[in-house]
């Protein structure tokens, strides 16, 4: 019989469904809920089980792994009679792997310590991708005893998993993540487009500026997204637009200036507003590409 703690996993989206499926793989007994029922017959299929509702899927559960798209949904589900902290039982850990406000995180995991419920942030980086083969980064806030409990579920989905600070730095790392991926996506897609008018083999230039100090993770993972001008969502524009609301907001809360930042941040959400927003966040190329007069593919 396994001793690996029973998981409840809420949220099977683009992220939630390949990361259970990393657990159910790794050994972890998994029971998930989702709002489409497409999304439970693939964790069904893939060994774990379905639920008709939270409740449900957390009741027994020794950890709740929440993945779910923004700070409103992970209310929606911690909260309320047919929420996680009424229906988990006391003594366990959640594990909010949702990219949300740090202070969202705070005040769960205050209400949950009332329920006798402990709470990790744990936000992630790497998306689909990273999620697929289990190489995410993960951010952690909360207590060490936590973390350390938490930390070999953990390794079944990620590389690099560092414990931040208290409740909330998770989510202070992610948003400052989610700064620096934004803006070197936006600066990738200004030397693509600088490099094909100027008529160079942008194959070529890639290959050899990602070699380089200008060579980046983004540009690896997203150099065949702006090849081949394929913007499939691996990460919505719609979330990063999301995400820079919540850095913004946060260093104006601290007094950080982001002046790069800020001009990314209108740049998202003005790709998002040109109707681009469920596309994937490379697709800023298609921002640039008609502030220089060209008309991006459809």
């Amino acid at each position: 019989m396994s001793t690996l703690p029973k998981i409840a996993w809420i949220g099977l989206g683009i992220m939630g469904s390949p990361m259970s499926e990393n657990l159910i793989k790794a050994g972890y007994d998994v029971t998930g809920f989702t709002l489409e029922q497409d999304k439970l017959d693939r964790l069904a299929a893939a060994g774990g089980t379905a639920a008709k509702s939270i409740a449900e899927a957390v009741k027994d559960a020794d950890v709740v792994v929440t993945m779910v798209p923004a700070s409103p949904q992970v209310e929606a589900i911690a909260y309320g009679p047919d929420g996680i902290l009424e229906n988990a039982k006391s003594g366990a850990l959640i594990v909010d792997m949702s990219s949300i406000t740090p202070q969202t995180s705070v005040d769960l995991a205050k209400n949950a310590k009332e329920k006798g419920i402990r709470v990790i942030d744990a936000p992630v980086s790497g998306g689909e991708a990273g999620a697929i083969e289990a190489v995410l980064s993960i951010m952690v806030g909360g207590e060490q005893a936590d973390f350390d409990e938490a930390k070999p579920l953990l390794e079944a989905l990620g590389k690099t998993i560092v414990l931040c600070g208290p409740h909330g730095s998770g989510q202070t790392v992610k948003a400052a993540n989610q700064l620096i991926v934004a803006v070197n996506i936006q600066a990738c897609a200004e030397a693509v487009v600088f490099l094909e008018k100027s008529g160079v083999d942008l194959t070529a230039a890639l290959d050899v500026l990602n070699g380089g100090l200008a060579g980046s993770t983004v540009l690896t993972r997203k150099k065949d997204n702006f090849l081949n001008r394929d913007f499939k969502p691996g990460f919505r524009i719609d979330l990063h637009h999301k995400d820079m609301g919540i850095v913004t907001d946060a260093a104006r809360n601290v007094g950080a200036s982001l002046p790069v930042g800020a001009v990314v941040a209108q740049l998202v959400a003005s790709l998002r507003a040109q109707g681009d927003g469920g596309l994937d966040h490379s697709a800023l190329l298609r921002s640039v590409e008609r502030l220089s007069g060209e008309k991006p593919a459809a």
